[in-house]
């Protein structure tokens, strides 16, 4: 006590803040060790009183709710929140993300001028790479791995094989399996003459991507390269692909892959093989078998001499989506020209294909087959093209429905259900519910309400959270707020939160306090066959009003949390279907009232039928969540 006597007021406080250790009475039970001896004045220890003093039954603590609280203590809690107040944590954010478990993207590094010659990487992650096999004569430059696996890899790739002469490039993989991803690539093999190029897997498997890759084998001399994969099995993201082959003499391009089997992506090429001479250019695959998928496609092949172009597949068996050809062999000479498939699509989108050899002299022109619910603009058969196959909105369209693959496509088996399947004995596949967002908390409401949300505010938040232009953490900012901010659907009630504070307010707002939370306990079962045992309706099976709230990505930890009204919830033990053995404890929803839905939603997709038709029932999904009242 002596030693206190002694200290500022402020020390006194921290001081207090760090060493006062107590229990909380009467709330032992389901926290396990995030209450005995814990500090009262932590983010967790202040939401169970919250909890404790809002909801006005007696019902066990949510643990799932408990551990999205943020995990700073109370010294730590306190420092942030005056620096919040200050406007300074700009200055402090390695310190608060890694403190607030945040999704933060770490500052560039340093990039790395130059390497040893003939060096065959193995690893490299997180770094900037200025210069790799720059005017190297002759040989083998290797490079395998890049930024393998991470979570968060930030980085740049300036140059790779430029200047070379009769030197060989291969690039294995560049950021496979990463989750929330922002690179750039800007130039492999330019100006090289001779020798050959090979890019394997630029990004594949990857969650949330933001590329950009400036241009591959620029003003090339004679030279084979080849592009295997670019961003194949992405989900949710933008890229865009400037130049492929530009300005080259003799070159020998192929392009395989590039964003097929994506889901919502949105991308952009601008150039391939333009103005090349005698270039011999192919490109199998743009956007396949893709969900919703945005693309744009500017030019292939414009200005190009004695030029062979052949383009394969596009965006076919691809569902909806709002897609752009602008360009291909214009103003060409005497090129050979063949465009095997565009658009042949079972769930159509919209399509405009503008500019297919425009003003080219002496050119073989050939299309093969046109998808449905297209536009082709600047088609001129005096100009010696070839028109095979136009397939029209009847032959096209039903025929590809009819055949039954691909209606399904893009609607995972399981993902959504019919009511009748809630009973016991039932064997039904379930859906990945894991998941796929980076990992980050809450943080206390005495920060985050001292923090911009609006999008008038951008400018702000990007200064925070250190988003440069055209970087994936402006896209994700910018892209969160604007939904939040949208109005809300007829009937709609909804808000995002960012605190479990603000969660459990609005909550209370809609179904008063005496309400319970639920979502589903684990993630066993994903993508295997599960069998229903136990089932329990919410309520008693009676028709209810919820409130369901889903995940939005930010740095922090935020719920877009809207009022669903007309359900029936379920619980259900879930059992393997072999041992019968209980494996999970799962939480339903099933929507009775669908007559606002899009027509073209995945449940009437997987279940047929149309909006206010039937009703569509779905599992929970990890770290989502539905509320209810209790009786």
């Amino acid at each position: 006590m002596h030693k206190l006597k002694h200290m500022s007021p402020i020390f006194l406080y921290f001081y207090l803040l760090s060493s006062f250790k107590v229990g909380l009475a009467g709330t032992g039970e389901n926290f396990g060790s995030v209450l005995s001896g814990d500090n009262p004045f932590t983010p967790k220890a202040y939401l169970i009183r919250y909890w404790k003093k809002q909801i006005s039954n007696d019902l066990p603590k949510p643990w799932f709710l408990l551990n999205k609280a943020s995990p700073m203590s109370a010294v730590e809690s306190a420092t942030f929140t005056k620096l919040a107040a200050q406007n300074s944590l700009s200055t402090n954010l390695p310190s608060f993300c890694s403190s607030a478990n945040l999704l933060c993207f770490p500052d560039s590094s340093p990039s790395l001028e130059n390497h040893d010659d003939a060096v065959n990487f193995a690893v490299y992650l997180n770094k900037n790479f200025t210069n790799y096999g720059t005017s190297q004569p002759g040989g083998v430059d290797s490079f395998k791995n890049y930024s393998d696996g991470d979570n968060l890899p930030v980085d740049s790739f300036r140059r790779y094989g430029r200047d070379s002469a009769g030197h060989d490039l291969k690039f294995s993989n560049y950021a496979p399996d990463a989750n929330v991803v922002d690179q750039k690539f800007n130039t492999y093999g330019a100006a090289a003459t001779g020798g050959t190029g090979e890019f394997t897997n630029y990004n594949q498997f990857v969650n949330i991507p933001n590329l950009q890759f400036t241009s591959y084998s620029a003003a090339g001399n004679g030279r084979k390269e080849s592009f295997d994969s670019y961003s194949d099995d992405t989900n949710s993201g933008s890229e865009s692909f400037s130049s492929y082959g530009k300005d080259g003499n003799g070159a020998g391009n192929g392009f395989s892959g590039y964003g097929k089997d994506s889901n919502v992506m949105g991308s952009s090429f601008n150039g391939y093989g333009q103005s090349a001479n005698s270039a011999n250019d192919s490109f199998a695959n743009y956007g396949s078998d893709g969900n919703v998928p945005e693309n744009n496609f500017k030019n292939y092949g414009d200005g190009g001499n004695a030029a062979i172009d052949e383009f394969m597949n596009y965006r076919e068996k691809s569902n909806v989506g709002d897609d752009s050809f602008q360009s291909y062999a214009k103003n060409s000479n005497s090129g050979t020209v063949k465009f095997m498939n565009y658009g042949q699509s079972f769930n159509e989108g919209t399509d405009k294909f503008n500019g297919y050899g425009k003003g080219g002299s002496g050119q073989k022109i050939g299309f093969e087959t046109y998808g449905v619910n297209n536009t082709f603009a600047d088609y001129d058969k005096k100009k010696g093209v070839s028109f095979a196959r136009y397939l029209n909105e009847s032959s096209a369209g039903s025929s590809m429905m009819d055949s039954g693959k691909f209606v399904n496509r893009w609607v995972e088996p399981g993902k959504f259900f019919r009511e009748k399947m809630m009973k016991v004995g039932t064997v039904m596949p379930m859906p990945d519910i894991r998941d796929k967002m980076p990992k980050r908390s809450f943080l206390p409401r005495v920060i985050s309400t001292k923090l911009p949300f609006s999008t008038s505010k951008l400018s702000d938040l990007k200064q925070i959270f250190h988003a440069n232009e055209n970087s994936t953490m402006e896209t994700i900012l910018a892209d969160t707020l604007s939904e939040c901010e949208r109005v809300p659907s007829p009937g709609e009630t909804k808000r995002c939160v960012g605190s479990a504070e603000d969660l459990i307010d609005f909550v209370i707002s809609v179904l008063g306090r005496n309400v319970a939370v639920r979502t589903t306990q684990n993630t066993d079962g994903s993508m295997q066959n599960v069998m229903i045992g136990s089932v329990k309706g919410i309520k008693g099976g009676k028709v209810t009003e919820s409130v369901s709230c889903h995940q939005s990505l930010f740095p922090y930890l935020l719920y877009y949390c809207h009022s669903v009204p007309k359900v029936r919830v379920y619980e259900a033990d879930l059992l393997d279907p072999k041992s019968k053995a209980k494996i999970n404890h799962g939480v339903a929803i099933c929507h009775l009232d669908t007559s606002s839905w899009s027509a073209g939603h995945g449940a009437f997709l997987a279940l047929g039928s149309g909006p206010g038709k039937i009703e569509v029932c779905h599992w929970i999904f990890e770290n989502d969540m539905t509320w209810t009242i209790v009786d």
